[in-house]
């Protein structure tokens, strides 16, 4: 891998904290694969992002619109470059804009997409987010929530993704809860499922899940649920931003059960793993850093550490600016990475969200992501910057 870029002509002024302006000069982009097709070492699923259609006649905080046929490419596009997806998931805006009928009609797309593929690897969201978690009395409304959704997607040939729920951290009493629900979800699924446990930084409703505000104490709950129905469990993806608590974790499950990380502040070393043990990934990063992603991983596969290490490093920064406080924003990032690299023409998001973060963050992000070379046309991405820039008062 070429680690010297040279720097070209480009170059456009952006703002800075101190609320200046200062010049930008763009970077060459690295040298990934348009296209992955050897074996990898580890599974790895990207949680993908639906294009919104800016021509819709709505509004777009009430009435989400998704156009269908750029937010499938753009899962062609993802699995072109070896990677699985999981559909269907807070990426995706689920129960943050995409309600259930549309999250169930984008699986059924998704899961056909993939079929017609013939080996790509695609996993969908199961959850309650029908079930509003005012209205939810008891568990036993959690399940049948849980049932109706994991029956849909398992009847259009999906895989599944157990989603945290909002209604069960609402409802439930204690952890004995959170094992009543889930043992009785699991017996029921036709595959092993992932399980997904989703901190309380990325969706404030789910304090306290598994029953206890303590990790360590949540964790040995989720684990005697894990450990009891492995046979149903293909693996556990967390996202609490907290390495330790997953390598913790990771050693501890099954040696069927897969650790997918969750953390987008951490996945290189993660990945990489130690001599215990590795995770595989699970990321909504891996959404934004496709390309360099798939280099890494085709480069760890062949043993190449020293590659792998200098494709991820400079993504971890861009990484953790996309996912910084307050986390549940950062699917506005990935969309406006989507849009610089022209998978769609504009920088319009279902629910309004590209108002989430401000000028400077984005301004960050685009400088980030020029020093880790993910621009595959500079040109192209500087005209796009411009244009936002201009439309929020910079003229860049």
């Amino acid at each position: 891998m070429n680690i010297q870029r040279p720097v070209t002509a480009l170059s456009l002024r952006l703002p800075t904290s101190s609320g200046a302006l200062e010049a930008f000069e763009m970077s060459a982009p690295r040298n990934f694969p348009d296209h992955v097709t050897g074996p990898l070492n580890r599974v790895a699923l990207a949680a993908a992002h639906v294009v919104a259609d800016p021509l819709a006649d709505g509004d777009p905080w009430l009435q989400p619109a998704v156009d269908w046929e750029r937010t499938i490419a753009y899962r062609e596009y993802l699995w072109g470059l070896g990677l699985g997806v999981a559909e269907a998931m807070d990426t995706a805006q689920r129960g943050m804009g995409l309600d259930w009928p549309m999250a169930l009609d984008l699986v059924k797309r998704s899961v056909a997409a993939a079929k017609a593929r013939g080996n790509a690897v695609v996993f969908s969201g199961a959850g309650t987010d029908h079930l509003d978690p005012a209205a939810a009395r008891n568990v036993e409304d959690v399940i049948r929530a849980y049932e109706e959704q994991l029956a849909a997607i398992e009847a259009v040939g999906g895989r599944i993704i157990l989603m945290a729920s909002r209604a069960l951290a609402r409802v439930a009493k204690g952890p004995d809860d959170y094992v009543r629900v889930y043992d009785r979800i699991l017996a029921q699924a036709k595959e092993p499922v992932i399980i997904h446990w989703l901190g309380d930084m990325f969706d404030p409703a789910l304090a306290g899940y598994w029953g206890s505000t303590d990790l360590d104490e949540a964790m040995e709950t989720a684990l005697a649920v894990i450990n009891a129905n492995a046979a149903k469990v293909d693996g556990v993806k967390i996202s609490l931003l907290d390495k330790d608590k997953e390598i913790a974790m990771r050693r501890r499950l099954p040696k069927s059960v897969r650790m997918y990380t969750g953390d987008d502040f951490n996945y290189a070393e993660l990945i990489a793993g130690d001599d215990q043990g590795y995770s595989d990934a699970l990321l909504g990063i891996f959404d934004a850093i496709a390309p360099a992603a798939a280099a890494a991983l085709s480069a760890l596969a062949k043993d190449d550490l020293a590659t792998f290490h200098d494709v991820f490093a400079p993504t971890v920064p861009l990484s953790r600016h996309i996912f910084k406080a307050p986390t549940r924003f950062y699917k506005t990032g990935v969309v406006f990475m989507a849009y610089l690299n022209g998978h769609q023409d504009h920088f319009t998001m279902v629910g309004g969200q590209e108002s989430a973060r401000s000028t400077l963050h984005l301004s960050e992000l685009f400088r980030l992501a020029d020093r880790a070379g993910l621009f595959r046309d500079p040109e192209k991405a500087a005209a796009r910057m411009r244009a936002v820039m201009q439309v929020r008062g910079v003229e860049a």
